[in-house]
């Protein structure tokens, strides 16, 4: 094999590669220090800084690549979602990153059962097309919402259902892809007669498949006696595959008896694709792939069934599996107890009954739902009588599945999440072995680990015998590095042991590579070598995976010499553990990178640059604390610029199973950089919109001419708002006075009272909104008081005005500090505003009253939710979009309860993510073409589609209701508009 540089000379070629690449390279090459770190780490424990970032537009880019690095002998690493476990997605070289530009389907052919798709397609994405075809592609990594099909063909993953269905590997038809030398190359199914006649081709792909039938037929023995029989393998290279196909041609070879999933496709001819499958990229550079897809199950139903002890669900785990489920899935009392800390996560554990120590998720298919009804009794009847489940409901219903398995799926980031110095480490975590031996290697893997004085997490893949065991350790501290090395190598021993595989699921990468000649000897090993240097010869195919590792305690993200600066935070971080903890808690699993559904993260779903989602921004950070990046870079423009799309949706703060708060980090970094440099007038008059609003009412209609008037492009100019937008207009008579001159109704003593926290927008711009409100309360018999009128401090808060928030929360807590002893609710109409109280208050000051005053404060539909309203028929479709802060910290349960009681109302909520407006950040004329991606995203198509039925958008965001009359000239109301539209006369008996 050719030689390669030192992994420190990389970066001395860059300018060669920039050569080789100026005239051919249509995409986009990133150079700078935060770019390369942004693709330094994935999800595993590994930190390696590529020399350069390449974003390919088009195929023909990845050949230049190619051709670029074997001219400067610099090695390249392919990546899509970067949600490597073992760190086969980071390298020294040219990162490659496939997610943004190549992310197309190219085909489906349904009769035929295949499809085609370049690398960078998101496996969730592919799948949603192929629904409308009663089609899927089976395996389903619990990553896939942000996974690429390039990687999970890579990895050769597999998934919750792969006892049914099998591993990638099953489902490859066909792979294109680029070899080390450059050529381009198509891998495909090939009959006898096919093969014999690519064997006597002089071409370089004979050559390659001359290599790969020649080792498979003088190794076929030791294939055989060293390759696991079990289900889940994706460890080394994939020569059973090879020698399977050789045997389905009609070669006389030994038959390799390794089991296969019962829906798996049949073997029928040599595909030399499988052994680009699970080879991690260290063979080639994959350009587009051939899928087998499969018809989807018409019913499926899910049996929870419920334990007290790790040890009684691992044996009804066995009992189960007698009962041909096509999933199976265990959580321990870890992955629960994190689940039901995570705040979105928790709002989907309705489905446990008590505490269990341990849970199975065990999925059923069937041909109608009567079948799928009679086996889901069956097995409920032989958990009563074989096992120790306490308790084992069913589920049929399309919402309830989702959000089991979106628990169960939550399960890694959740561990990678946890508080506190050690975490749940993946090094060993995906072994596997014969699930009827499960019981006992457990049993011994976990002896193993208490011996070495820690304890581990147990999840995921019951039915294939290939459990997800994470051990503590704190990789900060060397010690327990040591012990990570011997508790890999102790493994090892076990898996060899029990005849399983160090990988069931993860791969080799830099993890695990090294057990790889312990696992099929040192013969096959040296195939492996040898089959690397016929695919690559110059060895820059993402070196050191599969074969050649290095050390594993190499090029670790932390160890004992990691510290992070030590300076003076303006927000309150001590129950995070600390900005620099804070920080750290993102682990890289990449969920803020899914685009197909929620809120996180908002920017990156309509930019798809790694830069703007949750992790990249996280990433920037830990590298600024700890030095990775210059220290002083906490104040930089380059910093601000990589933070400035963080719309402080709070979307992160829930839908991140690890808890990444960037919003309140990007504050803390808005705070300190404003430290060092003026704050623009355009930021200091969003932040006091409250100023700004009191004036423009008090001046209105003037106010409202003046900033409709020619002056107008010379105003947005000035403030930087984008020519696009038009400020909202000020109300004449702003609600306060409107209150003062009303007839107030009598109250009596023992009148309900509650205060109603009229913000800003909904006080000098929309006051009709808490007009509304007013009725709605008074109608159900409350007496209702007026907060006094101060701003909550939200617009300070976005614009990092630390110092002026703390005033406004400190105000507030004065103001209402009266209610708290009578237990009176405190109701906001502007999500942003009232949840305040609730989240960000508890960073800026510290007060004792806080904790109970928080409690008291509500959404107008958090307060109306369990009340009966008199309401009558005749309401419009209603379309809820729910406010991006409203759907962190409560979710839209309560929106649509309420409105629910509208008689006989049509309504539906839209999964449309944030607006885009977030406050001023639509206003900004930098940022006005992205928050009109994120509004066209989802939400205007789904207003405009409700209002050709005649109805109406609803949204309790007073920036949602903007947006929306910006881009469809159409109003949308606040619940408290249509609620009150709708009430019914008081009986005048």
């Amino acid at each position: 094999m050719a030689k390669t540089l030192n992994k420190n000379e990389y970066k001395d070629k860059l300018g060669l590669l920039q050569q080789a690449l100026a005239s051919d390279f249509r995409g986009e090459l990133l150079t700078d220090p935060f770019s390369r770190a942004l693709y330094a780490t994935d999800a595993s424990i590994y930190q390696q800084n590529p020399v350069l970032v390449a974003l390919p537009r088009e195929p023909e880019d990845l050949e230049a690549l190619v051709d670029a690095c074997r001219q400067a002998e610099v090695p390249l690493t392919a990546r899509g979602g970067g949600t490597s476990l073992a760190g086969q997605t980071v390298g020294f070289g040219v990162a490659v990153d496939t997610s943004k530009y190549l992310n197309k389907l190219l085909r489906v052919v349904p009769e035929e059962g295949w499809a085609e798709a370049e690398p960078g397609l998101v496996l969730n994405d592919l799948n949603d097309i192929l629904k409308s075809y009663g089609l899927m592609f089976a395996p389903d990594p619990a990553t896939a919402e942000h996974a690429c099909v390039g990687g999970v063909v890579a990895n050769n993953s597999s998934g919750t259902r792969s006892i049914l269905y099998g591993k990638t590997v099953d489902h490859v038809e066909g792979v294109t892809f680029i070899c080390g030398e450059g050529e381009l190359h198509q891998f495909r199914t090939m009959t006898g007669d096919k093969l014999a006649q690519v064997l006597q081709s002089q071409s370089r792909t004979g050559e390659l498949i001359r290599g790969l039938v020649s080792a498979t037929k003088s190794n076929a023995e030791l294939i055989c006696a060293r390759y696991p029989k079990i289900l889940r393998r994706v460890t080394g290279y994939n020569y059973d595959e090879m020698l399977r196909g050789l045997r389905a041609v009609g070669y006389d070879l030994p038959d390799f008896d390794g089991l296969r999933a019962p829906l798996a496709p049949p073997v029928k001819g040599f595909n030399p694709a499988h052994m680009l499958v699970g080879s991690e990229g260290s063979l080639g550079l994959i350009t587009r792939v051939k899928l087998r897809v499969t018809q989807r199950p018409k019913f499926t139903g899910l049996i929870v069934s419920h334990y007290r002890s790790l040890k009684e669900a691992l044996l009804g785990n066995a009992v189960l599996l007698t009962t041909t489920p096509s999933a199976s899935e265990l959580m321990d009392n870890m992955v629960l107890k994190l689940a039901s800390e995570q705040m979105s996560i928790s709002r989907l554990m309705g489905f446990l009954n008590g505490t269990p120590d341990a849970v199975v998720i065990t999925e059923y298919t069937a041909e109608s739902a009567q079948e799928l009804e009679d086996k889901l009794l069956k097995v409920q009847k032989i958990l009563d009588a074989d096992s120790a489940s306490y308790a084992h409901p069913y589920f049929v219903e399309e919402g309830q599945k989702t959000e089991i398995w979106r628990v169960r799926k939550a399960g890694l980031p959740l561990l990678l999440g946890l508080k506190g110095h050690r975490k749940p480490i993946a090094f060993i975590e995906d072994t596997a072995v014969d699930p009827a031996r499960l019981v006992e290697y457990v049993e011994r893997f976990d002896s193993v680990v208490r011996a070495h004085g820690t304890t581990a997490a147990y999840y995921a893949h019951a039915s294939v015998g290939c459990l997800h065991i994470r051990p503590l350790l704190d990789l900060k501290v060397q010690e327990d590095i040591d012990k990570m090395s011997r508790l890999s190598a102790e493994i090892a021993d076990l898996v060899m042991e029990f005849g399983g595989s160090m990988s069931g699921e993860h791969g080799d990468g830099l993890a695990r590579g090294l057990w790889n000649e312990k696992q099929f000897g040192s013969v096959l090993y040296q195939v492996f070598r040898e089959t690397k240097r016929l695919f690559d010869p110059q060895g820059l195919m993402n070196p050191g995976k599969v074969v050649d590792s290095p050390p594993m305690t190499e090029d670790l993200r932390f160890g004992p010499s990691y510290e992070t600066l030590d300076f003076k935070t303006e927000l309150d971080w001590s129950a995070e553990g600390g900005f620099g903890t804070a920080v750290e808690l993102c682990n890289g699993a990449g969920v803020c990178r899914k685009t197909n559904r929620g809120t996180m993260c908002p920017s990156f779903m309509v930019t798809r640059e790694e830069e703007h989602s949750t992790r990249g921004r996280a990433n920037l950070l830990r590298n600024v604390l700890s030095g990775r990046l210059p220290h002083k870079a906490l104040h930089s423009r380059r910093l601000y610029d990589a933070l400035d799309l963080c719309l402080e949706c709070k979307a992160c703060k829930s839908e991140c199973p690890s808890g990444v708060d960037v919003g309140k980090m990007k504050f803390e970094f808005l705070s300190q950089y404003y430290r060092h440099h003026r704050v623009p007038l355009r930021t200091q008059m969003f932040a006091r919109a409250d100023l700004v609003s009191r004036f423009g009412s008090a001046l209105a209609p003037v106010s409202n001419w003046f900033l409709s008037s020619p002056l107008k492009p010379i105003i947005n100019h000035l403030l930087g708002i984008a020519p696009e937008r038009s400020i909202p207009t000020f109300a004449r008579q702003n609600f306060w006075d409107w209150w003062k001159r009303r007839h107030q109704p009598k109250t009596s003593h023992d009148q309900p009272r509650v205060v109603l926290f009229v913000d800003t927008f909904n006080g000098y711009n929309e006051p009709w909104v808490a007009q509304s409100a007013v009725r709605v309360l008074e109608r159900l018999g409350y007496a209702v008081t007026i907060a006094d009128r101060t701003c909550c401090g939200r617009p300070m808060i976005s614009k990092g005005l630390s110092d002026q928030a703390k005033f406004h929360a400190m105000d507030n807590i004065n103001r209402l500090r009266r209610y708290i002893a009578d237990e009176v609710p405190i109701v906001g109409l502007e999500p942003s505003c009232i949840l305040s109280f609730r989240d960000d208050y508890f960073s800026l000051v510290d007060d004792p009253d806080l904790e109970h005053l928080s409690k008291l404060c509500v959404t107008f539909e958090e307060f109306l939710q369990d009340k009966e309203l008199p309401l009558k028929e005749g309401s419009p479709p209603l379309l809820l979009h729910g406010h991006c802060h409203q759907k962190s910290l409560v979710g839209t349960g309560p929106s649509m309860k309420v409105l629910s009681q509208l008689p006989g109302v049509d309504l539906e909520e839209v999964d449309s993510g944030c607006c885009g407006m977030a406050g001023s950040f639509g206003y900004e004329k930098e940022h006005y073409e992205v928050s009109k991606a994120m509004a066209y995203r989802r939400l205007i198509p789904a207003a405009e589609s409700v209002h050709r039925r005649g109805g109406r958008v609803i949204a309790a965001g007073v920036s949602c209701r903007q947006q929306v009359r910006a881009f469809t000239n159409r109003v949308a109301l606040h619940p408290a508009e249509i609620l009150a539209a709708h009430l019914k006369e008081p009986d005048r008996a």
